[in-house]
């Protein structure tokens, strides 16, 4: 039998001794060194392209001031251009016996109030004021708007006097409410176009927009919620 091995294990100078394998690079520091060359490759591509085309401020015309006025809501309660106060607005024109463009507009407005919805949208405020004030009392104002969903914190509908209701919308609105005899269902004819309005919190004019242009609306919604990140918020209708 052979004599068995008893010097030991073997020394750090036999062959196959553990110490006789060579240093690596630990695997963190391996994993770490990685990731910021990643980083370092990586995140500069992604963060400057995105700064660089980060949008720019619309750039909103200045198409005069509200002036101060006294309507009625469809509550019937007094409505004055302090409602308008420290938010962006949307205004329409309409009437609630229209047969012709009203119904769309009406449309159109109600699908900003969906779209607008959001945390951050729900500072735009959305207003329709009657061209035919005289026919368009609060109960039959609060059917209409009822009828096509309107959340009444967000969106209200005015009507008047005729002449103060006139002096508005032919006046800083520069829209029109002329007669034009009947329609064939029997509603009144009233010349009005199918724009919709921005106003500012500060009460000034910054934009119309074509209600039939799908475009238009787009851009109105960018603009409105521009302006809502820039100005506080008023309750939306005055009052405490």
């Amino acid at each position: 039998m052979g004599e068995a091995n008893l010097s030991g294990p073997p020394s750090a100078s036999q062959p196959g001794a553990a110490g006789s394998r060579r240093p690596g690079i630990p695997g963190r520091r391996l994993l770490f060194a990685l990731l910021v060359i990643f980083l370092v490759a990586v995140i500069p591509s992604i963060v400057v392209p995105t700064l660089m085309c980060a949008p720019s401020p619309p750039e909103l015309r200045n198409l005069g001031d509200v002036p101060a006025f006294s309507l009625t809501d469809e509550r019937g309660e007094p409505f004055t251009e302090e409602a308008l106060r420290g938010h962006p607005t949307i205004v329409s024109f309409v009437f609630t016996r229209c047969d012709t463009i009203c119904p769309v507009i009406t449309m159109k407005m109600h699908l900003l109030q969906e779209k607008t919805a959001d945390r951050k949208g729900a500072a735009i405020k959305l207003l329709s004021i009657s061209v035919d004030p005289e026919y368009d009392t609060p109960p039959r104002l609060l059917e209409y708007a009822t009828r096509h969903e309107a959340d009444f914190t967000r969106w209200r509908f005015l009507t008047g006097p005729k002449p103060a209701v006139r002096a508005l919308v032919e006046g800083p609105f520069m829209n029109s409410m002329l007669e034009q005899g009947v329609t064939a269902s029997g509603a009144p004819a009233i010349s009005h176009s199918g724009y919709l309005a921005l106003v500012d919190g500060d009460l000034q004019i910054r934009g119309v927009y074509d209600s039939n242009d799908i475009q238009a609306l787009e851009t109105l919604m960018r603009d409105a919620r521009y302006l809502a990140r820039t100005h506080r918020s008023y309750k939306f209708g005055g009052g405490p």
